[in-house]
């Protein structure tokens, strides 16, 4: 970290390589989804404060996920929209780990949501009799925010050990948003203790929240099976197969993402599995979580 080195004040997202036809149909395709996601999503958050209805634990959760949705495809979809009709695809050094540390956050915060509302249901389907004692508005709100506050903070984590490493490499990151492996080839000195801690915080909040979420649906489905009534058992493998749709979807992509070994998927690949959970998960959430269930129509 000498005097002498060249510091980086901008970078360039490459963003996808194609012709500038395809960047028009493209930017016309993501702007149509990404207005869906803020639609959807806002409309499902406006139902559960306005209904007095929704005011329940489940949905609760759901106005959570609704938030970290939008705020998701927000902190990386309007730069990528922005590159692909302008000419000067750059972004400043300052946003580009800020762009880096919030979509860190608002991914943690949305693995985290996805367990919290696996145990709701859970609790829901194999003890009825103590839901509202288990899930007391006083518990929904400890658990909301931890998984904000936690969130955040290993977000703070990767972003400190960052910000010590000079960047003094290529100025060019080939992919559409900083991501946080894209933005370590920007350094000049070795990324090894970045990796090794990305490692182990994808295992701790990608497999560890997968296996939580698999054993509570694992005994929500035996639940399910002693139910007598057809219409009950058909009414709960609704509400599970929705939420376990959603689940993998999530949590499939980002494991390969961040756990499979680098060579297993060319960066263009990578680029369109990132695309894939930042903004299609999200839009797809409202569909596949709320707008099947019968309160919510």
């Amino acid at each position: 970290m000498g005097s002498n080195q060249t510091w980086i004040s901008e970078v360039i997202l490459l963003g996808f390589q194609i012709d500038p036809e395809l960047e028009v149909f493209l930017f016309g395709l993501l702007l149509l989804f990404y207005s869906l996601t803020l639609l959807g999503n806002g409309v499902i958050l406006g139902l559960i404060c306005l209904d007095s209805r929704l005011h329940t634990p489940m949905y609760f959760f759901l106005s959570h996920l609704a938030i970290v949705d939008m705020a998701y495809a927000s902190s990386t979809v309007p730069k990528m929209l922005a590159n692909l009709i302008l000419q000067k695809k750059t972004i400043s050094f300052a946003p580009c780990i800020l762009q880096t540390f919030l979509y860190l956050a608002f991914a943690v915060t949305e693995c985290l949501s996805l367990v919290v509302m696996s145990y709701d249901r859970y609790v829901a389907i194999c003890h009825p009799l103590y839901y509202s004692v288990i899930m007391s508005w006083r518990v929904c709100t400890v658990l909301a925010a931890t998984c904000w506050i936690f969130s955040f903070l290993l977000a703070l984590v990767h972003i400190s050990l960052i910000l010590r490493l000079p960047f003094c490499g290529a100025q060019k990151i080939n992919h559409f948003f900083c991501q946080i492996i894209s933005v370590f080839k920007l350094a000049c000195a070795n990324t090894r203790l970045n990796q090794i801690v990305l490692f182990v915080g994808s295992v701790f909040v990608l497999v560890g929240p997968l296996c939580l979420v698999l054993g509570s649906y694992a005994r929500i489905l035996a639940a399910i099976l002693r139910i007598q009534s057809a219409e009950g058992r058909r009414k709960a493998f609704s509400t599970c197969s929705s939420h376990l749709c959603v689940v993998g979807l999530f949590f499939g992509t980002a494991i390969v993402m961040y756990l499979a070994p680098k060579s297993s998927h060319s960066q263009e690949q990578r680029k369109i599995l990132s695309l894939f959970y930042s903004l299609f998960n999200p839009m797809l959430n409202p569909l596949i979580y709320s707008l099947r269930n019968a309160e919510v129509k």
